[in-house]
């Protein structure tokens, strides 16, 4: 019955998929759209196999942007999510910042990056740590606040520090909310760096889109996004393998 459930999850989303692509191309073909306004499936695809050296080296680029600044925001929420559950006073000082802070474009700050630190990777980075940093410091908080109160007198009783209650008692507990926050951050960590690229890079999938805009090369800009795609769900497949690594009994409780 696991297995059957388990094929069907597969086999419907990657049957809806093939609908839509089929759906498309055969749109483009009968209303003989030009290539340069909207090009199909299979055009695409020929795109990006053609173009697969120059997007491989781009995408280079935009997963290094991705991984560094996905690991700063990791280590950057487990600070303040510690610090503002040990804390109240914290707490009650950067929590209003944290949430004003996501009602900021991210689109109309990066521009100031770009004049602060250049065109390297500095920049991107940067976008990359704001878009990440909200998901997995607020799933990781309201972990940390969800942790049953008798667990902690238990700990208490037995005269546990706080450090020692976060470590055995908390952090655990906390596990399945802190990787859904990873899970979010991970498919916006490629676009927080392409939004980067396209206000200014050397090199980077949203500087190649941004130039295959310019000359009107549409394919190629589905080529792109094509690799945007693959790199987001691989980020996500990550965290998910990761997920059942750190926590495996979350997953058992799951599929139960």
């Amino acid at each position: 019955m696991k297995k059957l459930k388990n094929t069907v999850n597969i086999v419907i989303p990657l049957a809806f998929v093939t609908l839509l692509l089929t759906g498309w191309e055969v749109m483009v073909r009968c209303k003989s759209v030009p290539e340069w306004i909207l090009p199909g499936p299979v055009r695409i695809a020929r795109t990006f196999a053609d173009n697969a050296p120059v997007i491989a080296k781009h995408s280079q680029s935009t997963l290094l942007e991705c991984l560094a600044g996905f690991g700063i925001a990791i280590v950057f929420s487990f600070v303040i999510a510690f610090l503002m559950d040990e804390i109240e006073l914290i707490k009650r000082a950067l929590y209003p910042l944290i949430v004003a802070s996501q009602t900021v474009p991210i689109v109309s700050v990066a521009p100031l990056f770009i004049i602060w630190f250049g065109y390297g990777l500095m920049p991107k980075i940067i976008v990359v740590v704001l878009v990440c940093f909200f998901p997995i410091a607020i799933s990781l908080m309201g972990g940390l606040a969800a942790v049953d109160r008798e667990y902690l007198e238990l700990f208490r009783s037995m005269k546990a520090s706080r450090l020692d209650i976060f470590r055995m008692v908390k952090l655990p507990l906390a596990m399945p909310s802190f990787f859904s926050g990873l899970r979010i951050s991970a498919a916006y960590s490629v676009m927080g760096a392409v939004i980067g690229e396209w206000l200014g890079a050397k090199q980077g999938l949203g500087l190649y889109m941004t130039l295959s805009q310019r000359s009107f090369q549409v394919d190629r800009v589905f080529a792109a996004i094509l690799a945007v795609t693959a790199l987001s769900a691989a980020l996500f497949v990550l965290v998910v393998l990761a997920e059942r690594l750190v926590i495996p009994w979350n997953r058992l409780k799951q599929d139960r």
